[in-house]
Parts: structure tokens; C-alpha cells; sequence
């Protein structure tokens, strides 16, 4: 029960804001620039909220990155294996299907269920792993798929460049973290500023996707999206817990920030990958709709295997 009654408002949320979308109180055109908010101003501001707060310290382990990476490694090349065996998929559809198998949401889900679950002592392993999950994991990804094309790598390195210095999430764990080095922090009206953008992220962000999941549709592919979010939900958490708890030692709420980052529904980045090629995109619309919906059952049996609640 406890560990229901940390899910619940999380999920409840999103919820809320599917039967929303789906009832016309939330029209697309308001899901989306809910979206643009989070995505922009609410997640930045809370990211460089919390990496500057007085007392926020820790040290990463090489270990931590291999368990959850190697993880990530173990689901995507799953992924990647099964999609090659299905009839008509390509190889950037391959290389799409194991991306989904491994590529977390983390800003709309990961940040609030884990900052939920593990507060201030999950909170530095947290934003740590996802300032480097995301040039890492979207750099591999964009690299496999042109890595057939007539670029050469300069070019390619250039052209992730400037994604990552458009993305507001990394622009601000990038100035977070510069801030952080530095010693300096927010103060009087522009900490009442920064932290009353902060205190909106995380309610905003659940209520988005939930009303954006109307534009999914699971029963495109549903044996396909299944099989995708098994991957997602099951083997690449199973796969970290095994490296974090059984392989290499660090801290319980280390291990613990990697098991359930890596629990997390197929990431909406997968998605805005396969469009970006188009390949893929119905398949993968439907696996971020299943996993999100699945993950309200999966999470709750992580939660408990952790010992969280």
C-alpha cells in the first residue's frame, strides 16, 4: 500500500489528463503548448533549482554508469535483434526498435516518480544521469542510423552539437552544473522566480502526457508495441538491477535512481526519432502509449522490489 499510495498521484495525473484530452476539456493545440512549457521553462527551472540547492553533493562511480548503460546496451541490442527479424523492417527501423527498448521518459515521468521516491538523496544521481543519458543516448541513435549515409563523422558530431545546444533540458543542466562548480546560486526574487516555475514541472509535465497520449494509437501494432514495452519495462530494469545490486557496489539510492530510470516507459524522444526518418512511427507511437499504460503496474513491482515504499 505504501508503495501504491507514492504511484498513485503520479499516474493519477496523467490520467486525469488523457480522460481530459479525450472528454475535449484540453484541446491538442492546449496539450501541446503544455508540453512546449514543461519541455522549455518548468524541467530547466527545476533542474537548476535543485543542482544548486545548498547541501546537494555526491560522487559518481564509473560503476553507476556501466550499470545502467550496460543495461541500456543488454535492452537495445534485444531490441534491435528482434526488430531485424520481423518482416519488412528495414535496418534504421531495426536500430529504431531497439532505441525504443532502451530510451527512457524521463522528463514527463522519470524525474518526478524518482525525486518521488528517493528525494534529496536520488536527486545529484538523478541529474546526473540525465545530463549524460540524453547527448549519449540520441548521439549512438542518430549515429547508427546515418552511420550508412555519405556524411563524415565532423559533420555528424556538428549537427548533434547543435540539437543539444537547442535543448533546453541540457542547456540547463549544462548552466545548473556550471552554476554548481562555481558556488553561485539563486537568490531573493529570482529563487522566488526559479522555484515557483520548479513547483509547476512536475504536475504539468504528468498532465501533458496524458492528454498527448490521444494522438497514439495502441492497436497500429499492438504485438509489436508489446514486445517493445516488455523490453522497456522488464529486461532493461532487470538488466541494471542485476549490474547494480549484484555486480558492482555504490550507494542503495544510487543503484536504486538507475533501476528505476531505467524502469520508465518507452521515452517520447524514440518517437520524435522515427518521425525525424520516418520509419517506424506508428509501431513506436503505440509502445510509448503501452508502456506508459503497463508501467502504472510494472513500476508499482519495481518500487517493491527496491524497497522504496
Amino acid at each position: 500500500m505504501n508503495a501504491l499510495s507514492l504511484i498513485a498521484p503520479i499516474f493519477g495525473l496523467i490520467l486525469i489528463g488523457w480522460g481530459a484530452a479525450l472528454a475535449g476539456l484540453l484541446s491538442e493545440k492546449v496539450s501541446e503548448g503544455l508540453s512546449e512549457y514543461v519541455f522549455a521553462i518548468a524541467v530547466p527551472a527545476l533542474i537548476i533549482a535543485t543542482l544548486t540547492r545548498p547541501g546537494l553533493t555526491g560522487a559518481i562511480t564509473p560503476s553507476f554508469w556501466f550499470s545502467y548503460f550496460g543495461g541500456a546496451a543488454i535492452a537495445w541490442a534485444a531490441g534491435s535483434m528482434i526488430g531485424a527479424r520481423r518482416e519488412g523492417v528495414e535496418r534504421r527501423g531495426a536500430i529504431l526498435h531497439g532505441f525504443a527498448a532502451s530510451q527512457s521518459n524521463t522528463v514527463f515521468i522519470g524525474v518526478p516518480m524518482i525525486l518521488q521516491a528517493y528525494g534529496d538523496a536520488g536527486a545529484f544521481p538523478l541529474f546526473m544521469l540525465l545530463a549524460v543519458h540524453l547527448p549519449l543516448m540520441m548521439g549512438c541513435a542518430t549515429f547508427l542510423i546515418e552511420s550508412d549515409g555519405d556524411q563524415t563523422l565532423l559533420r555528424r558530431l556538428r549537427s548533434l552539437g547543435l540539437v543539444l545546444a537547442r535543448n533546453p533540458i541540457f542547456v540547463s543542466l549544462m548552466v545548473g552544473l556550471a552554476m554548481k562548480f562555481v558556488g553561485v546560486a539563486p537568490t531573493g526574487m529570482v529563487k522566488s522566480l526559479v522555484d515557483s516555475l520548479a513547483a509547476t514541472a512536475s504536475t504539468c509535465a504528468l498532465i501533458a502526457l496524458g492528454a498527448g497520449l490521444t494522438r497514439y494509437r495502441v492497436l497500429h501494432d499492438l504485438p509489436g508495441a508489446l514486445v517493445i514495452s516488455g523490453l522497456k519495462l522488464v529486461l532493461h530494469p532487470l538488466a541494471v538491477w542485476v549490474l547494480a545490486f549484484q555486480v558492482f557496489t555504490m550507494p542503495p539510492a544510487y543503484a536504486g535512481v538507475a533501476v528505476l530510470f531505467a524502469a520508465m516507459p518507452v521515452g517520447i524522444n524514440s518517437y520524435l526519432l522515427a518521425v525525424r526518418y520516418r520509419s517506424e512511427t506508428g509501431l513506436i507511437a503505440a509502445a510509448v502509449m503501452a508502456s506508459t499504460l503497463l508501467s502504472m503496474l510494472t513500476t508499482l513491482v519495481w518500487l517493491m522490489i527496491l524497497g522504496v515504499a
